[in-house]
Formats: C-alpha cells, sequence, structure tokens
C-alpha cells in the first residue's frame, strides 16, 4: 500500500467523509466517490465521549481500505487517542488528526504518529482559539478546521471559521511551513470559493456529495471542486 501523501495536481483536495455515505451499501458509495473524482476518503470517528455520537472504528476503517486504494485521512474525535492510533495505522490509514482539545496530544501524540511513517494532523473546534496550534505547527502536516461543531453530519457551515482558516493560513506562512488546512463541515459548491480563499486547500464535504437532492456523487464533487478551483 502506498503511504505516501497524495497532492492535487489542481491545488485542491476533495475529501468526502464517508460518515453520509450508505453504510448498508458501503463498498458501493465509496467505488461511487472513488470514480467520481474523490481525492481522498475522510473517516470521522467518533467515540461518544469526546463528541456525543458514534460512528465506527478500526473494523470498518479496514474494509474501507480493502475496497479503495485511495488516501484515508482518520479524524479521531475521541478520549485516550493514544489507545487507538496503533489500531488505526494496521487498518490501514495514511493519516491521523487529533484534536487539540485533547490532553497530551502535542507533541507525544503528534511525534507517535510520525514515526509510525503516516501524515499527522491536528484539528481544533470552531470555538477553540487558534493559539492552541502554535506547538503543534512543527509537527504536523495538516491542520484540520471544524466549520461545525462535531459529532453529526449534515450541520450549517459556521462562518465565522474563515476567520480561523485565515488566521491559520496566515500563521503558516510566517513559518514557512508545507502545512495544509483542511475545513470540514457544511461544505458544499456554495461556500468552496470562501474556504479555499480563505486558505483551505483540503475540502471535507458528505452530505452535500452522498445525500445531495439533484445532482449524484460524481456532479457533487465536480461541483465542490469547481467551485473550490475557481477561487485560487
Amino acid at each position: 500500500m502506498n503511504r505516501e501523501r497524495y497532492k492535487s495536481t489542481s491545488g485542491v483536495i476533495i475529501a468526502p467523509s464517508i460518515l453520509s455515505a450508505d453504510f448498508g451499501r458501503l463498498a458501493w458509495d465509496i467505488k461511487r466517490v472513488e470514480n467520481g473524482g474523490a481525492d481522498w476518503l475522510h473517516l470521522d470517528v467518533m467515540d461518544g465521549h469526546f463528541v456525543p455520537n458514534i460512528s465506527f472504528g478500526p473494523m470498518v476503517v479496514e474494509f474501507v481500505r480493502d475496497n479503495s486504494d485511495l488516501y484515508l485521512d482518520a479524524h479521531l474525535m475521541i478520549d485516550n487517542p493514544e489507545e487507538y492510533i496503533d489500531k488505526f495505522n494496521i487498518a490501514g490509514v495514511n493519516s491521523i488528526t487529533l484534536h487539540a482539545e485533547v490532553e497530551g496530544v502535542v507533541p507525544d501524540l503528534l511525534k507517535a504518529i510520525k514515526d509510525m511513517g503516516l501524515d499527522v494532523g491536528i484539528s481544533i473546534n470552531p470555538k477553540t482559539p487558534v493559539e492552541v496550534l502554535e506547538e503543534a505547527y512543527q509537527w504536523v502536516d495538516l491542520v484540520l478546521v471544524m466549520s461545525v461543531h462535531p459529532g453529526f453530519g449534515g450541520q450549517r457551515f459556521i462562518e465565522d471559521s474563515l476567520d480561523n482558516v485565515r488566521k491559520i493560513a496566515a500563521r503558516i506562512s510566517q513559518l514557512d511551513r508545507d502545512i495544509s488546512i483542511q475545513i470540514d463541515g457544511g461544505i458544499d459548491a456554495e461556500n468552496a470559493g470562501s474556504v479555499v480563499e480563505a486558505g483551505a486547500r483540503c475540502l471535507v464535504a458528505g452530505s452535500s456529495i452522498f445525500k445531495h437532492k439533484q445532482l449524484d456523487p460524481a456532479a457533487a464533487i465536480k461541483a465542490i471542486r469547481d467551485a473550490a478551483e475557481a477561487a485560487l
């Protein structure tokens, strides 16, 4: 399996979140977005403690890996992530993103993920000040800005998250580091241009791809990509 970080030739990465897929036909939904132009697959892992919902664990991730060669981007919204990072590594992910709000993540767990040969990300919730990321910048490949309150799919985009993206983009530029900004929550073709203008380059979208009322996943991915690339 190729564990190297995938970078889109267009400059924008579209990462469908399988949280919004139909788990009764998950392999089929995975193939639909893979064949429809997805760059990554985003895996929202929730434990019912750090966030109020429960999603899935390493066994489902292993199933996703068995059914796709795409880059697998695991977002762990869990307490005690140190107990699980090795399991997700074995399941076949390419990157693991942890939350800055979880005690002990920086720098110890970020370093541990790096030592596994994986890409590593750090995420902040909408109300978390961006200053908490300062120590993490030296370790991470990706910063994930949550544009909804984590825990459930299908929420409305929080406009104030654009300010977080801008501040983080400015700080990364000051530090002159190769760090991508990812955004997750309420992303669709209507706001894709705004988040790219703010500095995001990896767009996670769930409901607007898997549950769009008019477009199939391929067309929904294209609509988001076209809007995002127009803003570059």
